[in-house]
């Protein structure tokens, strides 16, 4: 389908991140066909008015758990270990591939209204989540879990394996399989080895919850004499392209390992405020040169997928924390949000900016709001006063999956009540 869209202000975030007023954007089969200026033979099939709107990339969440949208406002105001282990734990010993399903769709759902077109999801019935992303039109990175717990390591690594080969470059090339090792804390090092090894033979990625906690380090250290960065880096897993969660506790050290070796680290402030772990030095990790993208961690941890308040609280958190007014300013985290988070799963080279020839991912906001007025920067609106709600439509590959504020691609109402019954029966079993 040919696809107009016209009168846009157009954020870019290109490499000299561009804005363009009063402007247009042209898809054809899925791709930037023009942005900026339009051939005037286009003839388009669709044409959307963006007047009083802004054009910007589609967001990219770069780590996630969609399905634990069963467990949004369940295991509150708890510390790190009593809330993974005495609820969410209990709870997710009780998941079904039918759990899985409707907790990822409706999570999807979410993701979609709030301006998201690429999330990068670590979890159990991998297949499940994938089904969604193929029916829901969504773009995704979907990591199968790897756990060596009990005996049970063999079964999640043949699981990972199969679902990499029977999944990757599935649904119009929009799901990409990866490696998800859980942490080095349920993972021993031969498991880690073994798991960078199948990854490398399929030039996979390795998505894995890297320093999230002080525990995590005491622990390493006092098991193998060096911290959690360390240990990865001599396991020889940064050989693949590694996207890291949190890496709330790094040393300067670490952080020149991690930069060494070219590994992502994917920023969760509201999960890591919110379970008591900290601040990653996001402020230092960049100054290094190391790529920072944002994510929103699970629901259960956060309660919501809304990269909007991910990117406002990364700017926020890293001004007060090096008491620098200048420090991770709005352009930064609005590429943290988009291109910074494509390259972290691989695919700068197909989304994360609006530029001819990429994939067709991109989302208008509605800006004919009060706390958009006055319209003095269009990027610092987007960091600091722009809200989910004000996603109006969304792409990817040129499809519509949100428009006028309507879902097309899933029935909202099913959604919600199969969620809720299915989020309901989990508790009643976990207690």
């Amino acid at each position: 389908m040919k696809l107009l869209i016209k009168n846009a202000l157009i954020l870019t975030v290109n490499p000299t991140n561009e804005v363009l007023e009063n402007a247009d954007i042209a898809v054809e089969d899925g791709r930037l066909l023009a942005v900026g200026k339009v051939p005037e033979n286009f003839q388009a099939d669709k044409v959307i008015d963006a007047s009083d709107q802004i054009a910007l990339p589609g967001l990219v969440n770069a780590h996630t758990h969609i399905p634990m949208s069963l467990f949004r406002n369940y295991a509150d105001d708890l510390p790190f270990w009593p809330w993974l282990l005495e609820k969410i734990k209990p709870a997710e010993d009780h998941l079904s591939a039918e759990h899985v399903y409707w907790g990822a769709k409706l999570g999807v759902l979410e993701l979609i209204q709030s301006g998201v077109t690429c999330f990068s999801d670590m979890y159990f019935y991998m297949n499940e989540v994938a089904t969604v992303v193929k029916e829901s039109g969504i773009r995704a990175c979907l990591s199968g879990v790897l756990l060596e717990v009990g005996d049970l390591g063999p079964t999640f690594m043949k699981a990972a394996v199969d679902f990499h080969d029977s999944w990757h470059g599935k649904a119009d090339g929009r799901i990409n399989a990866f490696f998800g090792p859980h942490s080095m804390y349920l993972c021993g090092p031969e498991y880690l080895r073994e798991t960078t090894e199948e990854a490398l033979k399929r030039k996979s990625v390795i998505h894995i919850h890297l320093a999230e906690s002080r525990q995590e380090v005491a622990d390493c250290l006092e098991k193998y004499g060096k911290s959690p960065v360390q240990h990865l880096a001599e396991l020889g897993m940064f050989a693949c392209r590694t996207a890291a969660a949190h890496c709330v506790h790094v040393s300067a050290d670490d952080i020149e390992l991690l930069k060494q070796h070219k590994v992502s680290v994917l920023n969760n402030p509201t999960s890591n405020m919110k379970l008591a772990n900290g601040f990653a030095p996001i402020d230092a990790l960049l100054k290094k040169g190391v790529n920072v993208a944002l994510g929103t961690d699970g629901s259960a941890s956060n309660n919501n997928v809304n990269m909007f308040e991910e990117m406002h609280l990364a700017a926020l958190i890293n001004k007060a924390v090096t008491e620098d007014a200048e420090s991770v300013p709005a352009q930064q985290v609005l590429r943290m949000a988009t291109i910074n988070g494509a390259k972290a799963l691989g695919l700068e080279n197909e989304i994360g900016s609006l530029e001819v020839g990429k994939r067709a991912d991109l989302i208008l906001l509605d800006a004919n709001k009060p706390h958009y007025f006055p319209r003095h920067n269009p990027v610092s609106s987007i960091a600091y006063s722009a809200q989910a709600a004000d996603v109006s439509t969304v792409l990817v590959n040129g499809q519509v999956l949100l428009e006028n504020y309507q879902l097309k691609t899933i029935d909202l109402q099913e959604t919600m009540q199969e969620a809720e019954r299915m989020a309901f029966d989990l508790v009643r079993r976990a207690t």
